[in-house]
């Protein structure tokens, strides 16, 4: 969830969460995914029943983009929002709840008052890119807490005078949070590495400065 809406704030869309099979999902999902959704509305969406559909159509505007892991429900979502079934479904494999990938092109639907509607196939796996503004948006409390931090740089990691690592440490903020904006963030900063020259010679230049300090601590022991 962390991962695709840092990736659809740094396109510069407004992500919109649609949780799909609430009618077989618990009551604290909603609130779950809120925590970790801040500036996207959430709605909660049952498709066969129809449940839902008129809120989500209330947040849709312009071009919409659904995506999400196979078996999410997208093109079951299309066509109920569309009214009709233009598009093939197919039931998750019993022994994993994972989906079959029975959408395998992007297709465009009108859906009427402007708004139009993208399937997707399946995601199995999307990486970051370039994201350091998304991860910043899709983590607001985090990055706002950073400005905090005696270093510019900090990692929120061992840094001495880190404001987010006190807040996590008070319990206003929530460990696993930091521990996701850690992931992603150092996931986008390798991947700029490899297509940066300049990166790829400092964190050359980095892993040469640790490595002759691991050898000279145990040469001098």
């Amino acid at each position: 969830m962390e991962r695709l809406l840092a990736l659809a704030w740094d396109s510069g869309a407004q992500p919109v969460v649609a949780l799909t099979k609430v009618d077989i999902a618990t009551e604290a999902v909603f609130e779950q995914v809120a925590v970790v959704a801040p500036g996207a509305s959430v709605v909660e969406v049952c498709a066969p029943n129809r449940s839902g559909l008129n809120e989500l159509r209330e947040v849709l505007h312009g071009t919409v983009v659904f995506v999400g892991a196979s078996g999410a429900g997208k093109s079951t979502l299309v066509n109920a929002l569309c009214g009709r079934d233009i598009q093939a479904t197919a039931p998750v494999r019993q022994g994993d709840g994972k989906g079959r990938h029975t959408t395998t092109d992007r297709e465009m639907f009108p859906l009427g008052g402007g708004v139009t509607l993208i399937d997707t196939p399946g995601l199995r796996g999307i990486g970051m890119w370039d994201a350091g503004a998304g991860i910043a948006s899709a983590f607001p409390e985090i990055d706002e807490l950073a400005q905090y931090c005696r270093f510019a740089d900090c990692a929120h990691e061992t840094e001495p005078g880190c404001a987010v690592r006190a807040a996590v440490d008070r319990g206003d903020l929530d460990a696993r949070r930091v521990e996701s904006h850690r992931k992603l963030r150092r996931e986008n900063e390798w991947i700029a590495a490899r297509s940066d020259a300049r990166l790829r010679r400092e964190r050359t230049r980095e892993i040469k400065v640790m490595s002759s300090a691991i050898r000279a601590y145990y040469r001098d022991r």
